[in-house]
């Protein structure tokens, strides 16, 4: 009896000696809280720009250019920003975006200080947003290799994502408050915690040497594009979650949602917001004790089905308890997605490339969320709210039987280290 209970004992010891070991490393820890103040302070200002781009027109495709403007930059930057990346200070480029980011709050705040009733120069302060997070996401993904031993790297990616996830939960929730008090509480909120994480990132000192710089070339130049182009696995996965979220994500329509459809208010599209997030997150805290070991390729495609399927179920829903309940397994289904994509791409990236793949991978995340929204806004202003969705749902539908065809290597892969082999 006794010896069972050692026995039990033991592996949580030996997680609680990696958590401290994870966060022993001052620099990671500053790391860490500087991803959460950033994320919150994101979505926080996703529930104040939807609520109120949505207030002065009343029209859905205004919600999809406000993901439109956002997601540009990405596109069009994603060569640069890689190189950016893997040329330059990690941490100052990170900082110096979180300080453009925490600008544009406060220009936000002064357009609503000043009355404004247009969208235009809303629209036009989240291309600078955009722009900024272009060049932050792929620096921020690279430097945290930086701060850590090898050997506690696929702790620390999990532990960082794991920032993000409570910051989506808490943040929409926590915007949908303060917006009671109005937009300009939420924008000087978000101003602080952006100029925070900006201090933090500076705190940072960097315990591992980044790689050594390799000179500018053309083939230097779409390294990222070239490496996923070349990993079928990975194009695989990549392009399934971007396909599929972007057909699928609702997350644009909320607030016809909460306004029109269920009659919840600014805090009921904050709760609308976070429910996806604790989906994600229980199922990142499930994916953490008991990892997917086999039939990744399967699994993938099977929780983007589900993804879908509860896109329609929310679609259809007049209930918030039920959309509620839709958008959490929406959520968490989409967690598996992207648990399998980031071990995929962390697996097979070099560290001198980790930039510029990361950059490219970014393209598609931001598409299938950004641009994903304006899809979801044109094809709403087309046929309605609910169809948009249902119809999403069903698209999605047809990307996994489309991808499970197209990729037979992604549908195949079992473990990680046969996925290897494999590339």
């Amino acid at each position: 009896m006794e010896a069972g209970a050692a026995a039990g004992a033991a592996p949580e010891e030996a997680r609680q000696a990696v958590l401290r070991s994870v966060f022993g490393h001052a620099g990671f820890r500053c790391y860490w809280a500087a991803r959460l103040c950033s994320a919150l302070a994101i979505q926080m200002q996703a529930v104040a720009v939807g609520w109120q781009v949505y207030d002065l027109t009343r029209h859905p495709l205004d919600l999809g250019f406000v993901g439109l403007v956002q997601f540009l930059p990405a596109v069009a930057l994603a060569l640069v920003t890689g190189q950016v990346a893997d040329r330059y200070d990690r941490r100052r480029v990170f900082a110096l975006c979180l300080v453009i980011d925490a600008l544009c709050a406060v220009v936000l705040f002064a357009l609503t200080a000043a009355a404004n009733t247009k969208v235009v120069p809303i629209l036009a302060v989240l291309f600078v947003f955009g722009v900024a997070r272009a060049f932050e996401f792929p620096a921020a993904v690279a430097l945290m290799p930086n701060l850590i031993p090898a050997r506690l790297f696929v702790t620390a990616a999990a532990w960082s994502s794991s920032a993000w996830q409570t910051a989506t939960i808490v943040g929409p929730a926590a915007g949908g408050v303060l917006y009671v008090f109005g937009p300009c509480v939420v924008y000087s909120v978000c101003t602080l915690l952006f100029l925070g994480a900006a201090l933090l990132v500076l705190l940072i000192r960097v315990e591992r040497a980044p790689a050594e710089r390799e000179a500018v070339t053309w083939a230097s130049f779409v390294a990222g594009i070239t490496f996923i182009r070349t990993h079928p696995v990975v194009l695989g996965a990549v392009s399934l979650d971007l396909f599929a979220v972007l057909l699928g994500g609702a997350t644009a329509l909320l607030p016809i949602y909460a306004r029109d459809i269920l009659h919840v208010g600014p805090q009921g599209l904050g709760l609308l917001r976070s429910a996806p997030a604790i989906g994600a997150l229980g199922t990142a805290l499930v994916l953490a004790r008991r990892p997917i070991t086999r039939r990744a390729g399967q699994t993938l495609l099977i929780t983007v089905a589900i993804f879908g399927l509860a896109t329609i179920g929310f679609g259809l829903s007049r209930e918030l308890w039920l959309s509620l309940a839709m958008l959490v397994i929406l959520g968490a289904s989409d967690m598996v997605s992207v648990v399998i994509r980031r071990v995929l791409v962390l697996a097979a990236t070099p560290d001198e490339m980790r930039g510029r793949v990361t950059a490219v991978e970014s393209v598609f995340i931001v598409a299938s969320n950004e641009l994903g929204e304006f899809e979801s806004g044109v094809t709403a202003a087309w046929f309605g709210t609910v169809p948009a969705v249902v119809l999403g749902g069903c698209g999605t539908l047809a990307v996994v039987a489309s991808w499970a065809w197209l990729f037979p290597q992604l549908r195949r892969v079992d473990t990680l280290e046969a996925t290897r082999a494999q590339e």
